[in-house]
């Protein structure tokens, strides 16, 4: 358990330069009071004491202003920066060194039962104010700008953003430079196609030719 509690800390540190000491992280930083109490309704609902989960989980929100559905599964080095407005639906599934900023929905589109909210792979980051909602997956290493509306899944290494969002980059190469390389990549089967095409013109050419000096005589014969 203090493993998993230095670990937390471990997580504000790295990605937060505000952060100056440890008693002001144990003390100051919302979102990761907000994980622990969290383990502790998950591990209630799990234990399928659903009320006490959930009123566990509305203590948290009370105290830091984040919703965390006691169902929901949050991986190692989760960090919620300020927070404020985070909401983390039921079968949302989180993976490892995640970071979620303010105002955050990880929700769903609908009354469907069942997996219906997002997982996050490993590393990825979710912008100021941003929805991501249904049971689409973000990938590995993937970023989510700040007040996108995320409906589809978004590749690992990719970049997202908008309102619907759509990947605007992968791997640090924009779509727009992907799509032009791939305009400059010869299209082997086109030109197949294009050389069979005028092959066959040729040889219709050539038999309508062979068929207009046939002498006619051969030509009723034959038919």
């Amino acid at each position: 358990m203090f493993a998993r509690i230095r670990q937390d800390i471990r997580a504000v540190f790295e990605r937060d330069p505000a952060a100056r000491s440890t008693l002001e992280v144990l003390l100051c930083y919302s979102g990761l009071q907000a994980i622990w109490l969290h383990r502790v309704a998950h591990w209630l609902w799990r234990k399928r004491m659903h009320l006490t989960a959930r009123f566990v989980s509305q203590v948290a929100r009370s105290l830091t202003g984040i919703e965390i559905h006691p169902g929901a599964r949050l991986g190692e080095g989760l960090f919620i920066d300020h927070g404020m407005g985070v909401v983390i639906g039921e079968t949302t599934e989180i993976g490892r060194n995640v970071t979620i900023y303010q105002g955050v929905t990880l929700g769903g589109t609908g009354k469907a039962r069942g997996k219906r909210h997002p997982t996050l792979g490993d590393h990825v980051v979710i912008g100021v104010g941003a929805k991501v909602l249904g049971a689409i997956t973000i990938g590995d290493h993937s970023i989510v700008g700040g007040g996108a509306v995320v409906l589809k899944p978004v590749p690992p290494h990719c970049m997202a953003a908008g309102v619907p969002a759509r990947v605007i980059s992968c791997r640090g190469v924009r779509v727009e430079d992907l799509v032009a390389q791939r305009d400059r990549i010869p299209d082997v089967m086109g030109d197949i196609v294009d050389r069979l095409q005028a092959r066959l013109a040729d040889l219709e050419a050539r038999l309508s030719n062979l068929e207009a000096r046939e002498p006619a005589e051969d030509r009723r014969a034959r038919t």
